[in-house]
């Protein structure tokens, strides 16, 4: 199980080793964290569905977990330990979890051999738009930095994100398609914003949709 973050403007991915696979009766847990609109929640229930056909269930406006509260550059939530803290809600009528924010989030991002990326005081506290384990159990999305004057854009943005994570729960890997949803940001939002909001041809076919 590893670590798949969605970066402001750059999407990294170390590891997917899983045959994904999902039938009608897979589902996924959408937690509503505290302050997160509910027309955005609803937005990101609806791809999911129509992306994946999975079922959703929305727990409502809960409290972001306190031990996951940083401010090392700005005050922030470490999107690695939400994620670990919403597996703690996994059961057998739940598959999994999707944890949405308008809070900022962020991580340690780190080189090929697993020490900080240089800078060290840039990558220390990194901050991101979605963080997934791949494959896994667990993903975040945060709307605080894709926020864009265009209601459109940003709606696109958020549908995008929310995909991408899920895909890497599902084991996608990144894909080679810069059109493909599961694409490498490669450092640039536009590459996001350039993306098609589908899976290619190759990733979906990589699905088991029983």
């Amino acid at each position: 199980m590893k670590l798949c973050l969605f970066f402001v403007g750059f999407l990294f991915l170390i590891s997917c080793k899983k045959t994904p696979s999902v039938t009608p009766e897979t589902t996924v847990l959408v937690k509503q964290y505290k302050g997160f609109p509910d027309n955005e929640v609803d937005t990101v229930t609806s791809i999911l569905q129509k992306i994946y056909g999975v079922k959703t269930v929305i727990s409502k406006h809960q409290e972001l977990y306190p031990n996951a509260y940083i401010s090392v550059k700005s005050p922030r939530y470490r999107a690695d330990s939400i994620i670990k803290f919403q597996q703690k809600d996994i059961n057998s009528k739940i598959d999994y979890i999707l944890g949405l924010t308008s809070k900022d989030i962020s991580v340690t991002k780190k080189d090929d051999s697993g020490n900080i990326k240089k800078p060290e005081y840039k990558y220390q506290d990194w901050g991101i738009m979605g963080l997934a384990y791949c494959p896994g159990e667990s993903c975040v999305v945060s709307t605080f930095r894709i926020k864009n004057k265009n209601k459109a854009v940003y709606f696109e943005r958020l549908k995008k994100v929310a995909v991408h994570e899920f895909g890497h729960n599902l084991g996608l890997p990144h894909c080679p398609n810069k059109k493909c949803i599961m694409t490498d940001a490669v450092e640039s939002v536009k590459t996001i914003d350039n993306a098609k909001l589908k899976l290619c041809d190759d990733c979906a076919g990589k699905i088991n949709f029983n």
